[in-house]
């Protein structure tokens, strides 16, 4: 689909099925959620990064790569040091190097919430002091400090459902009853009264479905179309779909071969609730936002 000039225009006030939430605070920046999905784009400083094999894992190499999504509409930027899939084991001194010095570079380069992709509260401690405001913690609060050390920073966090643990293959989820949007709604729930409890800001936390993460794709899938449900918790529910396998399963696609079938889910998810997406294409899922915008505000 051809990109016009919509992609890098400001974003519609209106969108439907508003998420419960009004209001999302990442340190020093505050969004109305209820009337824009913000965009986050994908920065992945790891060299087995599934989706773009190590292209950026230099540091020159991902600024560069910061400074296009930037200039493509990212509302927020979020940097890994390691992939959520299987592999060679990086060390807490491996992942540090990795991140810590790109969100200090982030932070001084570019006037957005910077977002640390890390499970590990060390990590994340050291990237808060760093510039980020932004906890995105696919393991559900697995490091039991990570909430502790949000709550000090004054950070947000990601409450992200995942059945297992990070890097640990699941090939044959299963879920009380087969009901997976119910094991997930109720995890979700109690991960943010946890992250409230410890003293992490009530608008500061954000919920994600997990897709893919120890899911099968017809689980994925059933998530992504409950995402107005889940949208009803009472925080800002990101949707975390980009060249997943969930969508590449459904028509046999290659990870290179995903981008409609990105952008048609960042559609569905927002159409349904969902106030922040977290894409590779930032252009082209700006572009979807602002449609749906337009079109639902005639």
């Amino acid at each position: 689909m051809r990109q016009s000039g919509i992609a890098s225009g400001p974003i519609s006030d209106e969108l439907v099925a508003p998420a419960a939430a009004a209001e999302l605070v990442l340190g020093r920046y505050r969004f109305d959620v209820t009337k824009r999905a913000l965009v986050m784009g994908i920065l992945n400083r790891t060299p087995d990064s599934f989706f773009d094999h190590g292209a950026y894992f230099a540091l020159d190499d991902l600024l560069r790569r910061a400074e296009g999504l930037v200039a493509a509409g990212a509302d927020l930027l979020d940097v890994g040091g390691v992939k959520a899939g299987s592999g060679p084991v990086v060390t807490l001194d491996e992942e540090l190097e990795r991140v810590v010095p790109t969100v200090e570079a982030l932070a001084q380069r570019f006037d957005v919430p910077i977002s640390v992709d890390t499970w590990n509260a060390t990590v994340a401690e050291a990237s808060y002091a760093a510039g980020a405001v932004l906890g995105n913690d696919i393991s559900g609060f697995g490091d039991p400090r990570y909430l502790a050390v949000a709550a000090a920073a004054g950070a947000g966090v990601v409450a992200t459902h995942i059945r297992l643990k990070p890097r640990v293959d699941d090939p044959n989820p299963t879920y009380p009853h087969d009901d997976v949007v119910g094991a997930v709604e109720d995890f979700l729930a109690r991960a943010l009264d946890q992250a409230v409890a410890t003293g992490v800001r009530r608008a500061s936390v954000i919920l994600d479905a997990g897709l893919d993460l120890g899911k099968t794709t017809p689980q994925s899938l059933e998530l992504l179309r409950a995402s107005d449900r889940l949208a009803r918790l009472g925080a800002p529910l990101l949707l975390s779909a980009s060249n997943k396998d969930f969508l590449g399963r459904m028509f046999d696609l290659p990870v290179t071969e995903r981008n409609e079938a990105s952008l048609a889910a960042v559609a569905l998810g927002v159409s349904l609730g969902c106030r922040i997406v977290r894409v590779h294409d930032v252009a082209g899922s700006r572009a979807v936002c602002a449609t749906i915008a337009a079109i639902l505000d005639q």
